[in-house]
């Protein structure tokens, strides 16, 4: 059965008042991450070894050989891309009381979750990811992850929020200010509740 490019969970001009485009989501999830799906297919009808297994499996699978690089890239970004549309809100920023409290546990304030962040987000150098992660221990962190790999790939925990620093992610909105594009999702566009979610479900 063919991977699908998900329907975005609101209008492609619902996050446009809290600094992400139509443009940008139009660009971005019609075309990019749709490219990434068109490309994951086409490998797994030519591997035998791919056909069956889920995308989560795949990602796994691909992880670290050499000859499935263009699958465990595809792989990889349609997985992160799922994410990151429900990483987004247009009711984003608010933290839930209870993650708040787990963050502030775990980070010592929610500003320091947030310096974390900007700073994974920031210094990943090219193109790439940052993730607020349930590590194996219990216990939130903060991690990044270059081009298309992300924790699952990396064993660092279950993923609760991915933002994309990939230029195409910011660029119609921010032009080279990845910094600002950073402190935008986190103070307006970021889906905590769904954050919450991932966490009481993990």
């Amino acid at each position: 059965m063919a991977f699908e490019l998900p329907a975005l969970p609101y209008q492609h001009n619902a996050l446009a008042a809290r600094g992400m485009s139509q443009q940008t989501l139009e660009l971005h999830h019609d075309k990019h991450h749709q490219a990434y799906v068109t490309a994951l297919n086409g490998f797994v009808e030519k591997n035998e070894a791919l056909q069956g297994k889920s995308l989560e499996d795949i990602v796994k699978f691909a992880h670290g050989k050499a000859d499935l690089a263009p699958v465990f890239n595809n792989a990889g970004q349609h997985y992160n891309h799922i994410l990151f549309w429900q990483s987004l809100s247009p009711t984003g920023g608010t933290i839930p009381t209870s993650l708040e409290s787990k963050i502030t546990q775990d980070f010592g304030s929610v500003e320091t979750f947030k310096e974390q962040f900007k700073t994974a987000a920031t210094t990943q150098f090219g193109s790439g990811w940052a993730w607020l992660v349930l590590g194996t221990d219990g216990k939130l962190k903060v991690t990044k992850t270059p081009n298309g790999s992300n924790p699952l790939a990396e064993d660092a925990g279950k993923p609760l929020l991915g933002l994309d620093v990939w230029e195409h992610s910011y660029y119609v909105d921010f032009q080279n200010r990845r910094p600002d594009y950073v402190t935008n999702f986190l103070d307006k566009l970021a889906n905590y509740e769904f954050a919450d979610a991932q966490f009481k479900s993990a």
